[in-house]
């Protein structure tokens, strides 16, 4: 993959990176969300108390994913999104 640095104004710059960080932070969000869920599963009952806190946290996700994504993800790699946000500030 071939990637080409994007120059910005400092502010826009800053901008970009708080918004990969904070889609990083969901992708990390949504991974641990598998992962506890998949182990309460597999150590409990299916329909049982473990249901309760599973559709509690899908919410969560669900909401901390409709404020974070507003185009869908390209490659996933950190780099990728970073220069795709530097493009996207840049042309406003």
């Amino acid at each position: 993959m071939n990637h080409i640095a994007i120059t910005l104004s400092p502010e826009l710059e800053r901008r970009a990176r708080r918004n990969v960080a904070m889609r990083l932070g969901w992708l990390i969000h949504a991974s641990v969300f598998v992962l506890v869920n998949l182990g309460l599963w597999l150590a409990g009952k299916p329909g049982g108390w473990i249901g309760l806190p599973t559709g509690g946290w899908v919410i969560g996700l669900l909401v901390h994913g409709s404020v974070v994504w507003l185009q869908p993800l390209g490659h996933g790699l950190r780099e990728h999104l970073l220069n795709k946000e530097r493009q996207r500030l840049q042309n406003r």
